[in-house]
Formats: structure tokens, sequence, C-alpha cells
């Protein structure tokens, strides 16, 4: 079983920067295909902000944060990271760290849709105009 444990989330004001951790334990980290970042606010449906192959390293952003977020892992300390800058207040909910391992025979990033098999507990981000 896959643990992942998000810290680095707080209250920010508009335009203000953030950078969210994600460590994966109980798990081997090479044996994690792909990790994301997802958003989610009261009433709305869960959103994909960005992915990370461990791997190949190639990653993926929403249409929403191009530019102003970055998606970056530490393979040796088996983190995944969110740097986010010119935080807007529509940036604002729970943001969750998400895994898929891999399987025998390879493996698949379920990105951007969330059938992860693996998530965090969340780290609430709060954006004020």
């Amino acid at each position: 079983q896959v643990h992942l444990e998000e810290s680095g989330g707080g209250s920010v004001q508009d335009g203000g920067s953030l950078r969210l951790s994600c460590v994966a334990s109980g798990y081997r980290y090479s044996s994690i295909n792909c990790l994301a970042w997802f958003r989610q606010t009261p009433g709305k449906e869960r959103e994909a902000v960005a992915g990370i192959y461990t791997g190949g390293g190639a990653t993926y952003y929403a249409d929403s944060v191009k530019g102003r977020f970055k998606i970056t892992q530490d393979n040796g300390k088996s983190t995944v990271y969110l740097q986010m800058n010119s935080l807007k207040p529509e940036d604002t909910a729970t943001y969750y760290c998400a895994a898929e391992p891999l399987v025998p025979g390879g493996g698949y990033c379920p990105y951007p849709r969330t059938n992860f098999a693996y998530w965090g507990q969340g780290t609430q981000v709060t954006v004020s105009s």
C-alpha cells in the first residue's frame, strides 16, 4: 500500500507562491509509474492540475496553470513537488497527491482522469484577493 502525505499548503495573498510536497512511502518510488496533483473545491468536480512520470520525467499541466505551476520530483527522496507561482483566488482548493503504480506487463497513467490507485489526504491552499 502506497502512503502519500502532502504538505506545504497555506494561505497566501493574490500573486503569492507556495510549494507543495508529496512524499510517497510504503512502496518503492521506482515502482510508481506516475504521480499527479489534483484539486477540488466544494460542489465542484475534482480537477487535474499536473502530472509527472517517475521514469522519463514527462509532465503535463492543465491549461489553467500553465506558466504558473511546475511539477518536479526528487526520486531519491520519493517526493514530488508542485511549485505554484502567481497564485490567484481561483486556485483556492484542497490539493491532493495521487499515485499510480507499475504493474506486471507495464503500466499506464490515468491522468487527467481521477482513477488513480492511491491518494493523499489533501492540503488546503487558500488565496486571498
